[in-house]
Parts: structure tokens; C-alpha cells; sequence
């Protein structure tokens, strides 16, 4: 199913841009040769505004920014790489990601969100993982694609390459979002002047536990979310000798994880609350005097979520308080909740329903987890658009977040036809 004036992408270069980037992931906030490709391909396009790193929201909107001194390894590596210059320049910092403007005139302002960072995962080398075996496995040690953004970016690239070979009327705003996977990324885009009155917003995942050949035009019920850290710090005192000098991090991180755990449940729906990581002490005859915790809060809704984050912390103070320690409790990164509109739901379904290989279109499915893109569809519902996040559907070896991720290749020019369609159809609208 194509348009006149369409000119997609064949399989092959879709392939080959999908497998260059999967060979050079970068975890969020410090995606820089990621950007800098990404800026190549933008150009060799021709977009009517490329605006990259700072230029493209305001660095003090982000969330989950790690310190300078992780960030400084990555930026370095990039210069090694002999990445470009101006765009590292424009990345400083880890102001990384980009976002591009077509702009054909009068017509709907139409947003595709993509999400551009890897994990810190070290990818599976057996002969049966086929990225090893056809030679694009990640050469960047510990870290992989293992959640498809390489194919998202890849379906970015090949929207824009679409819409600018066509004859569509309106504007494409396409946002390459970095730091998804720290909940970082979203709400700077959000709030930058680029996600402003929007008619309709486009977010899309592979995968998900979808087969090949299937779509979901919109996922139902995505969990808010809160990511924080927590400290505990006490006294220090001799175990044996003194142990009543001392005031037990140790003990108020334990007190504080089973607080966490016994937080009652809400009667207007579900949450969740998880300590996910969690490290204190010295020595064994040390009272500990510094204990750290990772945990997150979730809710089926936005405001469910703030029970729970509100809980979590008040569970935390507590432990602290009883055991004679003080907490510093930090809020590291948060999403809502945005349900896609049924509008843009049958509109993706209908558009899903013509394009070759697409076998099995569903109107909804529940999601289960969080994602920041929910901040960029917050956005544009309350400046009177629609949003939609779309599934397309892959057959995967290792489930997400895994190191035998990969996907079936066949859905990239799927997934690139069901988006370029849909954008191109709204237009028409």
C-alpha cells in the first residue's frame, strides 16, 4: 500500500541502517555517535529544521541525568570514534537525541516519537544468536539493543524519508527521544516547543510479545510510573564493643524493604511497589552507617502511582526515624499515564489493515509496564490532539531486556509502512 509521490525504503537499506546501529548502542543520556548518525541520515534526507541536543529542549527538563563523571567514558569513546564535532559540541553534557521538521505547508501537525538508547546488557555470543552469527552483534562491551530502539529508530528515519518523497500537506515533527530506559527523556521532549499543538502523536514499540505480522493500534492501561533512590545515613560503631553507640543503616534499609512490601493496595485499582536494588555496610563488625536503596512506585493511573510514591517514602522516613537515621529520598524520573484515543486507534487499525504483511490487526492490548512516551501523548491530548501507541508485532528468540534479544527482521519494513501510512492517512484526513 503505497501513495503517490511514496517512495519507502527497500528491505535492504532498512536492514543494513538497523543492523549499523544495533553494532553501536549507547545507554541513555549518553547516546552521542547514536545522535551524530542519526543527524547523517536526517541530512541526507533534507528536513526543513534539525535541531539537535540543547537545541532541541531545555537540558534542565531532564530526569535520571547521570553524573559527569559516567558520562565523560561515553563522549570520550565518541571522539575517539572520530564522531562529528559539531555535533558533540551540540551534545555536550549529555544533552543527547534530535528532532527533525518537515514542513509542507498548511495541514495537520502530525509527531512520531522513537526512542534511541540501549541497555547495559552484554549481548549473547552464541552461534545460534543471529546478530553473533551474521557479524552485527554489539561491539560496544556491555551494552546492546535489547529492547528494539534501533529498530524504532530505523522506522524514524524511514517516516521521514517517506513523507519527504510525498505529496503530504502539513507538518511531521519526528522526536529521536533519548534515555527512554531511565524514564529521562520524555517530559524534556514534552515540554520543548516542538511538541506544541499537535493533531496527532505517533509512539511505536516492536515486539511485545506479538508475533510477526501483527498490530496493535493501541496499547491500553501503560503504568505510571516513579523511579527513586533513597540513603540512609547513621552511625558507625563497634560491633562487639559498642554496638549501642551506633545507629544501624543497615537496619532501617531492612525495616524500609519491609515497609515497602507491606504498603496496603488501593481499592481504585492497581499498583505496584518494587525495591530493586539495595546495598549497605562495611565489614562485620562494623555498625553500618550508609545504606542505599533503589525502588520504584507504579498505579494504573497517574494519581494511583502518587499513592504509592507518597507511601513509599512515608515506609522509608519511618525506618529511618525509628533506627536514629536520617534519609534523603530523591525522585530520579516519573511518567504518567496516557491512554491512546480511540480515534487515532481505528485510524492505525484501518491503515495496519492494508499493508503487505500485516496479518492479524488488534485494536488494543494491555500493556503492563511504563513508558515516557506517555508524556509527549499527555502533551498533545491536552493541546487538543490524539496520540496512539502503536505495536508491531516480531518474532524474538529472547524476551526484551535479555541478552538473546533480537528481532525478526521482516517487521522493520512493517513497522515502516504501518507508520509512514498512518502519518501519510491523517494527512488526508
Amino acid at each position: 500500500m503505497t501513495r503517490s509521490g511514496l517512495t519507502p525504503s527497500t528491505d535492504a537499506r532498512l536492514i543494513d541502517l538497523r543492523r549499523e546501529l544495533h553494532r553501536r548502542p549507547e545507554p541513555g543520556w549518553r547516546e552521542f555517535e547514536t545522535t551524530a548518525r542519526l543527524v547523517e541520515e536526517i541530512e541526507a534526507i533534507g528536513v526543513d529544521e534539525l535541531a539537535v541536543g540543547r537545541e532541541a529542549y531545555d537540558p534542565a527538563d531532564r530526569m535520571a541525568v547521570p553524573d559527569p563523571e559516567t558520562i565523560e567514558p561515553w563522549i570520550e569513546r565518541a571522539r575517539e570514534r572520530d564522531v562529528r564535532a559539531d555535533v558533540l559540541e551540540r551534545t555536550r553534557g549529555g544533552v543527547t537525541g534530535c528532532v527533525a521538521v518537515l514542513d509542507r505547508g498548511a495541514g495537520p501537525s502530525v509527531g512520531l516519537r522513537v526512542d534511541i538508547d540501549g541497555l547495559l546488557i552484554a549481548e549473547a555470543t552464541d552461534e545460534d544468536h543471529r546478530p553473533a552469527e551474521a557479524g552485527f552483534r554489539s561491539a560496544v562491551d556491555g551494552t546492546m539493543h535489547a529492547c528494539g530502539h534501533d529498530v524504532h529508530m530505523t522506522w524514524g528515519i524511514a517516516v521521514l524519508e517517506a513523507v519527504a518523497a510525498s505529496d503530504f500537506q502539513g507538518r511531521l515533527v519526528v522526536f529521536f527521544q533519548p534515555a527512554e530506559e531511565l524514564s529521562g527523556g520524555g517530559r524534556p521532549m514534552a515540554e520543548s516547543r516542538f511538541a506544541a499543538d499537535l493533531d496527532a502523536l505517533f509512539a511505536a514499540h516492536v515486539g511485545l510479545d506479538h508475533p510477526t505480522g501483527t498490530v496493535v493500534a493501541g496499547i491500553e492501561r501503560p503504568l505510571a510510573m516513579a523511579h527513586v533512590d533513597a540513603t540512609f545515613e547513621g552511625t558507625s560503631a563497634h560491633a562487639g564493643k559498642t554496638p549501642a553507640a551506633g545507629d544501624n543503616a543497615m537496619q532501617a534499609l531492612g525495616t524500609a524493604i519491609s515497609n515497602a512490601y507491606g504498603i496496603p493496595r488501593h481499592g481504585d485499582g492497581m499498583t505496584r511497589v518494587n525495591v530493586g536494588y539495595a546495598e549497605a555496610g562495611s565489614a562485620s563488625n562494623v555498625i553500618a552507617d550508609h545504606a542505599h536503596v533503589e525502588a520504584e512506585a507504579r498505579g494504573e493511573t497517574t494519581a494511583l502511582k502518587e499513592y504509592a510514591k507518597s507511601r513509599l517514602e512515608r515506609a522509608f522516613r519511618g525506618a529511618a526515624e525509628s533506627h536514629g537515621c536520617t534519609l534523603a529520598f530523591d525522585v530520579v524520573s516519573e511518567s504518567p499515564r496516557a491512554d491512546s484515543d480511540p480515534a487515532l486507534i481505528d485510524h492505525v487499525a484501518e491503515t495496519a489493515a492494508g499493508v503487505s504483511g500485516v496479518e492479524t490487526v488488534l485494536d488494543t492490548a494491555d500493556f503492563g509496564a511504563s513508558e515516557d512516551a506517555t508524556f509527549l501523548m499527555e502533551r498533545a491530548q491536552a493541546d487538543g490532539g490524539v496520540a496512539t501507541y502503536l505495536v508491531v508485532g516480531t518474532d524474538h528468540p529472547g524476551a526484551h531486556h535479555t541478552p538473546t534479544f533480537d528481532v525478526d527482521e521482516r517487521s522493520i519494513q512493517i513497522g515502516a509502512d504501518v507508520l509512514s501510512e498512518a502519518v501519510l492517512g491523517f494527512g488526508e484526513r
